[in-house]
């Protein structure tokens, strides 16, 4: 309950960030442009970013006679978490790692790497399919493509901002502030990326819990973070790009930023210190 609470306080800030800049650039008709400018883009992610991200990385469904324990697995997990069973998708990469995407429960997908299947026991690949499952069921994608949109969003209207700025655009009541206006566009990109990295750390923790729950057993996705983490440091993923990082149950690129705030996902540490209090 204090994560969903966490997670909407996070996404209205970052929407009143986004007025606020919108207002702040243009006035009242600033404000309007910004509003359907995030409305237009959270309906294409809503839409096709599931589409997106699996061409993206080059997945392939998997059919059921392909890795059949695998499916064995997502399906007991699906039926015990009351969701139909998502596509599987394989992703040709050494990187060990997975991820859910899909608009909904009944259009979702999970995606899995080569590395991870390669890597991972039977009870610590159930835990990361558990973790999946709690992504998909807690609307977790919706909420990180929604996060994700109102902060592109800002980035753009910043640049804008930027630009009119130079040239000599901006004007206010007083006669202008070039230097605030400048100002804005350095700082609203940056606390609205810290923002949503806020948020995709919060959802993480609630699909560690309820994953947890799916699988009755903390262990074994606990042993499974471990080992991802390790691995993934020594095969990084070669395709797609950090735009995407937040959807991967860990960091799957190199170059991760030591700073918490700038951080994607919790330290591992941090998850299995919270794993071990889950109640079964």
């Amino acid at each position: 309950m204090f994560n969903q609470l966490k997670t909407a306080m996070l996404l209205g800030l970052l929407g009143g960030v986004l007025l606020l800049i919108g207002g702040l650039l243009g006035g009242q008709q600033g404000l309007i442009i910004a509003l359907v400018f995030s409305i237009v883009m959270n309906f294409g992610a809503y839409w096709y970013s599931d589409k997106v991200v699996l061409r993206i990385y080059r997945a392939r469904e998997l059919d059921v006679t392909e890795h059949a324990h695998v499916h064995r697995l997502l399906n007991q997990l699906a039926k015990k978490a009351k969701l139909p069973k998502p596509k599987l998708y394989l992703i040709p990469s050494q990187n060990p790692n997975a991820f859910a995407t899909g608009r909904n429960p009944s259009n979702a997908a999970i995606g899995v790497t080569v590395g991870i299947l390669n890597l991972l026991t039977d009870k610590e690949l159930k835990g990361v399919l558990a973790h999946e499952l709690s992504h998909i069921k807690n609307r977790d994608i919706l909420v990180g493509s929604v996060a994700a949109t109102i902060a592109t969003t800002i980035s753009f209207l910043a640049s804008m901002a930027q630009w009119t700025a130079i040239f000599g655009g901006y004007r206010n009541r007083n006669g202008g502030n070039i230097i605030g206006l400048l100002a804005l566009a350095i700082v609203t990109p940056i606390i609205a990326g810290i923002i949503q990295m806020a948020i995709s750390r919060s959802r993480e923790y609630m699909a560690d819990e309820s994953g947890a729950k799916i699988a009755g057993d903390w262990k074994g996705l606990a042993s499974a973070l471990v080992k991802l983490e390790k691995s993934s440091k020594q095969f990084p993923m070669r395709l797609g790009g950090d735009a995407s990082a937040h959807m991967f149950i860990v960091h799957p690129f190199k170059g991760r930023s030591m700073m918490h705030l700038l951080s994607t996902h919790p330290s591992t540490k941090d998850r299995i210190e919270r794993l071990e209090k889950v109640q079964l």
